[in-house]
């Protein structure tokens, strides 16, 4: 007897789509060992990478933070879209503990290297840094130093980064996207505006009734939105189902 096909589930919460995910280990220019997970998409190349950068360690932001987590777990699914998520020095997960000790911000640009380096040497898409909070600071802070597409920053606090490290961007021609809740606790949309406006090209994200965890699927979806518009918009829209049911479809 052939079973029916499973119906398709709703793509929202914590739903793991299909991919090929392996633990990986990122080796700094310091000696220390970071852990992280790949995930890639199942059957095919992927389009573009993001390497993710998680929120503050010493409030509990990790590797698993939540858009983070579902970044990983949809987008090699729904976007064809590579995903690099590690816990920054010192900090914890069920994955493990990275080696070393909180670096303010400043160490951690040995850890952003190490996560560029890794993804080159999978000879994955030039990468995308994808900041959450003080992911952001290290973006921006770091990044100029490494091969990147672009950013993707989400609740930039702008606490660590500096007006003269924002407008050292303006020697770069890669895109710089700021996706401001707005009611962020730390930096809402009009003074984001204000500090951007030292990199002209700066895009500046104003997303009504968002706040800076970004809690509930409504605005997980706007932001997983907003990041597969700028890597990978040919996957636009995202389907809302797994597997996709196609326009106009039924299922029974």
């Amino acid at each position: 007897m052939t079973l029916p096909p499973a119906a398709p589930v709703d793509v929202r919460g914590g739903v793991e789509l299909p991919a090929r995910r392996s633990d990986v280990e990122l080796h700094t220019s310091d000696g220390l060992a970071l852990v992280g997970e790949l995930a890639l998409p199942l059957d095919r190349d992927p389009v573009a990478t993001l390497v993710t950068l998680h929120p503050l360690p010493t409030a509990g932001g990790f590797m698993d933070s939540h858009v983070i987590r579902k970044a990983a777990a949809r987008l090699p699914a729904l976007a064809d879209v590579a995903v690099l998520r590690f816990n920054f020095r010192g900090v914890s997960s069920p994955r493990g503990r990275s080696e070393g000790s909180f670096g303010e911000g400043e160490a951690e640009a040995a850890d952003l290297r190490a996560a560029v380096d890794l993804v080159r040497a999978a000879g994955l898409p030039r990468p995308w840094l994808l900041g959450w909070s003080f992911g952001t600071e290290v973006a921006l802070k770091h990044g100029r130093s490494v091969d990147t597409a672009g950013l993707l920053l989400l609740s930039p606090p702008l606490h660590r980064t500096s007006d003269a490290e924002l407008a050292a961007w303006n020697g770069s021609d890669v895109p710089i996207v700021a996706v401001v809740p707005e009611h962020d606790d730390y930096l809402q949309p009009e003074e984001a505006r204000a500090r951007f406006s030292v990199v002209p090209r700066a895009e500046v994200v104003a997303v009504e009734g968002g706040k800076h965890l970004w809690v509930g699927e409504k605005q997980t979806s706007r932001v997983l939105d907003e990041i597969v518009t700028r890597a990978a918009p040919q996957a636009l829209p995202l389907p809302v189902t797994w597997p996709p049911v196609a326009d106009g479809a039924t299922t029974v």
